[in-house]
């Protein structure tokens, strides 16, 4: 007669059933949408269903493990299922999601220790056991609680209820991948991957060509002409709003260009970058490289072998202005024209062209007015020709045939007329005059026109968007619009407003931007407020503190393309709210360093924010923020380099002694191991002393660490250090943790 299964091994079959339909669900997830934040779970999970088959003790703690791990699953497809942005899923759930896979790390571990014959078991006493079993009940109850997931109290009585609704679930999700076209399906993968998510691969992306294109016909000519004498390195020159952008696209579409250069034409927006290191990193990635240190180099190498390529770096002067880098950027530019198969064409505000450059002559003019003949057909292109000629010519003459005012006035004449935005402007111009602005420009009074058009009065909250575009060059997403929770009513329809206006546009990846001349407008005479400063600022923490937590680990996925995609416009933003104390400036801090941290591992080096750090830093009292600082100036001393080092060692083990955190210690120690490993002159003998530390500190290893990548570090750091007599003792410590990564570390990958 066979055995009777007892209630707990009743239990534990009814729920690893319930676990087999939902993982095989996120399976279904993670295989279809390539969700990758999913795909460590999914493997946890299905590793531990065949486990649980096995086990021989502490069957009913992992009966409980698996009811929980069933309802967080549960809960978390059903958050991808709900979502109205696919899934790109907010900052704070996808954080939650990386501590769920860290958690179901751990319960593998656990699990598996209850094998016979375990040989992870042999790595833990009873007592580290009963603490990971804490630790991992500690971080399901975590999850439960955010998801809002009730516990059952009768678990045989609904495990019926359970298979239901995981069987449910599962069909749900076999409706979506079905319903979906073939085309339907590629459009929801790329929404996930488009627009503000971009892969380095996706910023090769081109231009599209000029759709309105008037009046420049000789400037054109000029440019291709120069491309037919050989090596070409050109200047477009010119006032904001001349259509310095546009002229270039329509350089870079033309068929003589196509024809020549084929698919090694890159189009580089500049305006993101603010030195030579972020500008060749920026190249770096339109060329589909692997992030690095300084992609100087490997960007030369790259033309310099390959077929014949047309290089734009458009609005070049963002990097190129300040002093302080404008050398480095000339240096940098002389290398690329030395490439003979290079050509090179750069768009700037103003009428300097670099130097260090033979830039090729006949020196193309700054760009100059439409001519009348140009204007009246762009301005038709919008307006429609519907208008008294001679009411345009009134309505030209408000923009002194620049481009873009040009634009703005007619898309307000398209829905108001012109004898209506005629009247408008006296007004609007009286008004800035009595204001003290009597010497702004016909564009900036283009632009208050345009601030004041029904279209935009009619959605108020619009112009605030606008104020909050002023400081984001990178522009925004849809999903950045929804997820960041501004208090801006109809936030969608604010958006459209500012379409329609051509306050603002849409690039080629579908960010909502404003144009250069619209954003300093609004910069000067329209700043943000703080109001709308502060969502922003809380959904950038959140997006950096996600990277921080995430990096290095493979317990979830990288939030590199939604950084990446906001890398200028993270930088305003923490910089901003480091100058309202009462926007939280020490979380602000951490954010800086982790952004910091980013800009390092993208290969766009340090960033400037670095010096608003360390200027502040003394006025804030805070140990544990200090020694952070400390700890990431080290870090960060390949790019730029410490020229005291012993002082810094020293203020930071004072810190270190006012708190007890082992997270933050360890980071600060295996700085002092790459900084003995590759000594620079200036350090002393106190940087290897403080090795020393290490492997005989308080925080040294104390039985099983669960994070690949810290046990890998630990390891690794004595590895390295095992030639100093005064750390031999960590060889076998040192093995012994090298141990646990090779041969039990596939688990977790």
């Amino acid at each position: 007669m066979p055995r009777q299964l007892t209630i707990t091994e009743i239990r534990l079959k009814n729920i690893s059933t319930c676990v087999a339909i939902t993982a095989n669900t996120l399976d279904v997830l993670v295989n279809t949408l390539k969700i990758s934040a999913l795909a460590a779970i999914s493997n946890t999970t299905q590793s531990l269903l065949k486990m649980v088959e096995t086990i021989k003790q502490d069957k009913d703690d992992c009966a409980e493990l698996m009811e929980h791990i069933d309802k967080l699953l549960n809960a978390i497809i059903g958050v991808y299922l709900k979502s109205d942005t696919g899934a790109e899923l907010p900052p704070s759930i996808l954080n939650q999601i990386t501590k769920f896979t860290e958690t179901t790390h751990k319960i593998h571990a656990f699990v598996e220790a209850q094998q016979s014959g375990s040989k992870v078991k042999k790595f833990f006493r009873q007592g580290e056991l009963n603490a990971l079993l804490k630790n991992c009940k500690a971080g399901l109850q975590q999850g439960l609680a955010f998801f809002q997931i009730r516990t059952a109290t009768d678990v045989l009585a609904d495990a019926r209820e359970m298979q239901d609704q995981a069987q449910l679930r599962h069909q749900e999700v076999l409706n979506l991948v079905e319903t979906m076209s073939s085309s339907d399906s590629a459009s929801f993968i790329s929404k996930m991957y488009s627009g503000s998510y971009t892969s380095s691969n996706s910023l090769s992306m081109l231009p599209a060509e000029p759709k309105i294109f008037h009046g420049r016909d000789s400037e054109l000519a000029e440019i291709l002409k120069l491309f037919s004498q050989g090596t070409t390195r050109i200047a477009i020159l010119g006032a904001g709003g001349m259509g310095k952008t546009s002229l270039a696209r329509a350089a870079l579409h033309h068929e003589q260009i196509t024809t020549k250069y084929q698919g090694n034409r890159f189009f580089i927006a500049c305006d993101t970058a603010s030195s030579k290191v972020q500008l060749a990193g920026l190249i770096g990635a339109h060329l589909g490289m692997k992030a690095g240190k300084d992609l100087t180099q490997a960007v030369l190498w790259h033309f310099s072998n390959a077929p014949p390529s047309l290089l734009i770096l458009d609005n070049l002067e963002t990097p190129w202005e300040p002093v302080e880098f404008r050398q480095d950027i000339e240096e940098f530019l002389s290398l690329l024209t030395d490439i003979t198969s290079l050509a090179l064409m750069i768009t700037m505000r103003g009428a300097e062209r670099p130097s260090k450059v033979h830039w090729t002559r006949p020196f193309l003019l700054p760009l100059k007015p439409l001519a009348q003949d140009a204007a009246r057909k762009m301005f038709i292109d919008i307006a429609d020709n519907r208008h008294s000629m001679e009411q345009v010519d009134q309505v030209l003459h408000l923009t002194d045939n620049m481009p873009l005012s040009i634009s703005l006035l007619a898309h307000l004449v398209d829905m108001e007329g012109c004898s209506e935005i005629l009247s408008r402007w006296e007004t609007e111009k009286t008004s800035l005059i009595s204001d003290g602005y009597d010497k702004r420009s016909n564009l900036e009074l283009s632009i208050s026109l345009s601030l004041s058009s029904p279209r935009i009065t009619s959605m108020p909250h619009s112009q605030d968007l606008l104020a909050l575009l002023s400081i984001l060059p990178d522009g925004l997403s849809d999903v950045e619009l929804k997820q960041s929770e501004f208090p801006i009513k109809d936030i969608l329809g604010c958006k459209a407003a500012l379409l329609r206006a051509a306050l603002a546009y849409t690039d080629d990846h579908k960010r909502l931007k404003a144009l250069v001349p619209v954003r300093e407008y609004m910069g000067r005479l329209s700043p943000p407020t703080d109001q709308m400063i502060r969502p922003l600022l809380a959904h950038f923490h959140e997006l950096l503190e996600l990277y921080a937590t995430v990096f290095g680990k493979a317990s979830g996925a990288l939030p590199i393309s939604r950084i990446t995609s906001n890398y200028t416009n993270i930088q305003n933003v923490l910089h901003y709210g480091l100058q309202r104390e009462h926007l939280d400036s020490i979380n602000t801090i951490y954010c800086m360093c982790y952004f910091s941290r980013f800009s390092m591992h993208i290969g766009r080096g340090t960033t400037p924010l670095l010096e608003d750090i360390t200027s502040l830093l003394p006025s804030f009292d805070d140990h544990r923020l200090k020694a952070y600082v400390i700890t990431h100036l080290f870090i960060s001393s390949a790019y730029k380099p410490i020229s005291q080092p012993e002082t810094l060692i020293a203020q930071a083990l004072d810190h270190l002694k006012y708190f007890d955190d082992p997270e933050l210690e360890f980071p600060y120690r295996s700085s002092m191991v790459l900084l003995s490993i590759h000594p620079r002159p200036a350090q002393s003998n106190q940087t290897f002393s403080d090795c020393s530390l290490l492997g005989t500190g308080k925080h040294t290893l104390q039985g099983p660490m669960y994070c690949t990548s810290q046990i890998f570090m630990v390891g690794m750091a004595w590895w390295e250090l095992r030639c100093w007599s005064s750390l031999c003792t960590g060889r076998t410590e040192a093995g012994q943790t090298l141990w646990r990564i090779v041969p039990r570390g596939n688990w977790i990958m």
